[in-house]
C-alpha cells in the first residue's frame, strides 16, 4: 500500500520513527531504529510495508530497499511472524542471508533469536533460489552477525551475558539487546556488562 514514506524526522525511539509528512505523523517500526539518529529534524526517506491481519495494522520501515523485500519474504515463511523478521533483518545484511540460503547454513541460520534448526530449514526451503540475486547487494551500515561478534570478541560477550543472567535477567530480555551489545565496542566484560544493565533498565 504505502512503497514509501518520505518526510521529516520527529522522532526516534528503539523501536520506531515518526516521521511527518503535512502534518501526519506516520509511527514506522523499524530494525535498528537508532541508525537513523544523525537525520532527526531532518528530511528523511524510509520504504515501508504496512502489515494487516484482522487484530493489527502496522507499518514497517527500511533504510534499503533489498531490506524491505528480505522482511516481506520472510514473512512467507512458515512459523515467521513480523516480530521474528524485524529481528532478522535487523541483525544481518541481506547478501549474507541470501548466502547463507543459497548454502543451506544452518549454523548461520540459528543465530538469530527465536530461529531453532526447524525453522532455519523451513527458511532454506522456502527462499532457497528466491534470495541469490542479493549476494552481490552491499549496504553501507549493515553488518552480519559474525562480523559483530568477532570485532566484540566473542568470549567476552558470552562471559557478560552469563553475568547478565546470573543478575536474575531472562534469556528473552537479553536476546532483545543482543543487537546493540554485540555491536558495542568493548575491552573488558564489565563493560560489556555494565553497558546491558543501561540497556536493560530503559
Amino acid at each position: 500500500m504505502y512503497a514509501y514514506i518520505e518526510g521529516e524526522l520527529k522522532l526516534v525511539n528503539e523501536d520506531f520513527i515518526v516521521i511527518d509528512v503535512s502534518g501526519i505523523g506516520y509511527e514506522i517500526w523499524c530494525p535498528n531504529p537508532l541508525r537513523f539518529q544523525s537525520k532527526l529534524n531532518q528530511e528523511l526517506k524510509v520504504f515501508t510495508y504496512f502489515y494487516v491481519r484482522e487484530d493489527i495494522q502496522m507499518l514497517y520501515g527500511f533504510k534499503h530497499n533489498e531490506e524491505k523485500d528480505l522482511f516481506k519474504k520472510l514473512l512467507n515463511v512458515s512459523g515467521i511472524g513480523p516480530k521474528n523478521a524485524l529481528s532478522i533483518v535487523s541483525q544481518t545484511a541481506v547478501q549474507d542471508f541470501a548466502l547463507a540460503i543459497e548454502q543451506e547454513n544452518d549454523a548461520y541460520l540459528t543465530k538469530f533469536p527465536g530461529v531453532g534448526k526447524k525453522t532455519a530449514r523451513q527458511m532454506i526451503l522456502d527462499l532457497k533460489g528466491k534470495v541469490d540475486q542479493w549476494m552481490q547487494v552491499q549496504t553501507d551500515d549493515v553488518f552480519t552477525i559474525e562480523h559483530e561478534v568477532t570485532a566484540n570478541d566473542h568470549h567476552i560477550y558470552d562471559e557478560a551475558v552469563e553475568a547478565l543472567l546470573a543478575l536474575g535477567y531472562t534469556k528473552r530480555e537479553i536476546d532483545k539487546i543482543g543487537p546493540k551489545l554485540k555491536a558495542q565496542p568493548s575491552t573488558s566484560t564489565d563493560d560489556l556488562v555494565k553497558h546491558g544493565l543501561q540497556l536493560l533498565m530503559r
